[in-house]
């Protein structure tokens, strides 16, 4: 008997990438989690995006298996991880590069986001400013932004930034951690 998986993959974008990456990479049920760009026009790089002028946002591309984590949770991970009521910013990561968004490949993810969207609205006391676009390119990162937080621990923003998000991340859903 054949096992098959049932993948899904969603294009998020929640501030820095280094943060929503790294906070993907140890949950149960993904199984690859890719820094890079939508969002914008034209070719995408580190330094076009980093001008703001691009219309990119850093994004991660989430791959998961639905029979392992339920889409729900990682929806919900992901608006628990960054500030979707901040436009244009996370801290001090200021920039439309920055922006709180949800990158749908057809309609069954935009009716998976939607109420994801409303979901989050019931525990964040402003308005949502989550961007919600289709799809149209994603742009993979330079190497160098690929799982940074696991090659770069001692760095300062991964330790004061990172860190954080992933204990947060980590007490609300421990049950759908990764042993470490």
């Amino acid at each position: 008997m054949a096992y098959t998986r049932n993948m899904t993959s969603y294009v998020v974008g929640g501030g820095c990438f280094w943060c929503v990456d790294a906070v993907f990479r140890r949950i149960r049920g993904v199984t690859s989690s890719e820094t890079g760009y939508a969002g914008g026009k034209g070719p995408a790089n580190y330094y076009r995006v980093a001008t703001g002028t691009t219309g990119y946002a850093e994004t991660v591309r989430i791959t998961f298996d639905e029979t392992v984590i339920p889409a729900e949770i990682i929806l919900d991970i992901f608006f628990l991880i960054h500030d979707p009521t901040s436009l244009n910013r996370q801290g001090a990561d200021v920039g439309p590069q920055y922006r709180s968004a949800l990158f749908y490949t057809d309609d069954v993810q935009k009716e998976m986001f939607e109420p994801a969207i409303q979901r989050a609205q019931k525990i964040w006391h402003s308005p949502i400013v989550t961007e919600l676009a289709h799809l149209e390119t994603f742009f993979v990162a330079e190497e160098e932004h690929q799982d940074y937080f696991n090659k770069n621990p001692d760095a300062g923003y991964c330790s004061i930034v990172i860190a954080p998000k992933i204990t947060k991340a980590r007490q609300a859903y421990k049950q759908w951690y990764k042993e470490e």
